[in-house]
């Protein structure tokens, strides 16, 4: 029998290296994505995108060792610049910090007022020299269970309400983010009612751990992160530390919070981290760090009960979550 003459290929039919690569690293990612061994670290590490942003120099997370929780690293840069809920830009994790460099972030103001003896519009730059910048070093944990150790810039949200002097019958405190597409620069999701809305207790708001921040990682905060000023709040889960702030008023009744009105029966007013009180959908008795293979249990108060649990003396934390 003659041999067959192998069957040539036209140079149009094969595919182009770039092509070829992508399909390999979808392949990859879906393979990750459906084994049960796979944690969310490599997942994340291969699909993250480039999103072209400079990465500050000297980000050595040793620097912050010192303030931040024993023996819990730093995580990295990226990761917290990079893995982000920020609804407004995006439901998902990556699109944030793609989308939420068009943000506007000067001019800036907040507005402080409601039950306060000298409400005030403090400029960004006011805001900048209110009180001594210091890295402040917290765990902060999301409801749907990844958590981080950030190190912050920014001052105790004590300070700015000192300065407004509030009344005697201000009870709660309530924020606002921006809202205003054409002059800041907020596309807004379909995900919530806008704008972003959340409240503290007085005493909660008053704890010398409840933080305005206006940066990270010694660098001015990054549009993602809820520039350019921002609370954190590290006993409580993320969605407490409302973004991007331009309204903090002081109030007597329980303010209406974002998620809380979306579904109040997962996300409480308190949103205390609590790993005996599970979400509806999930459990919060353990978490992931991220930076780290596994999962680590959940701590109460995040991890904080020394500082704040005398604030719900007597509280039953299961119905108030």
């Amino acid at each position: 029998m003659a041999n067959q003459q192998p069957k040539l290929i036209k140079g149009s039919e094969i595919t182009d290296q770039k092509t070829y690569l992508s399909r390999r690293l979808f392949v990859r990612g879906a393979a990750l994505a459906g084994s049960v061994a796979a944690t969310g670290l490599l997942y994340r590490q291969l699909l993250a995108p480039d999103i072209g942003q400079p990465v500050p120099p000297a980000l050595e997370p040793e620097r912050f060792a010192p303030a931040a929780p024993a023996g819990e690293p730093v995580t990295e840069y990226k990761s917290v610049t990079g893995y982000n809920n920020f609804y407004e830009f995006g439901t998902d994790k990556y699109s944030p910090a793609k989308r939420a460099q068009k943000l506007i972030t000067r001019p800036w103001a907040v507005a402080v007022d409601g039950l306060v003896h000298k409400p005030k519009v403090f400029d960004l730059d006011e805001l900048l020299k209110l009180a001594p910048q210091e890295d402040r070093v917290y765990r902060f944990r999301c409801v749907e269970g990844w958590s981080m150790v950030i190190p912050w810039l920014g001052f105790p949200l004590a300070e700015l309400l000192k300065q407004v002097e509030p009344k005697g019958d201000a009870a709660y405190v309530a924020f606002e983010t921006a809202n205003d597409r054409a002059k800041k620069g907020i596309p807004q999701t379909r995900a919530l009612d806008w704008p972003y809305v959340e409240g503290l207790r007085l005493d909660e708001a008053m704890h010398p751990l409840a933080t305005l921040a206006t940066g990270l990682y010694g660098q001015p905060l990054p549009s993602q992160n809820g520039a350019p000023v921002r609370l954190v709040v590290p006993w409580k889960y993320g969605f407490k530390s409302i973004k991007s702030i331009v309204r903090i008023t002081l109030v007597r009744d329980v303010p209406p919070t974002s998620w809380n009105l979306a579904a109040a029966d997962e996300y409480g007013f308190y949103s205390n981290g609590n790993p005996d009180v599970p979400h509806p959908r999930w459990s919060q008795a353990t978490e992931e760090r991220i930076g780290e293979w596994g999962r680590r249990p959940t701590l109460l108060f995040n991890g904080y009960a020394a500082e704040v649990a005398g604030l719900y003396a007597g509280m039953d934390l299961r119905r108030n979550f």
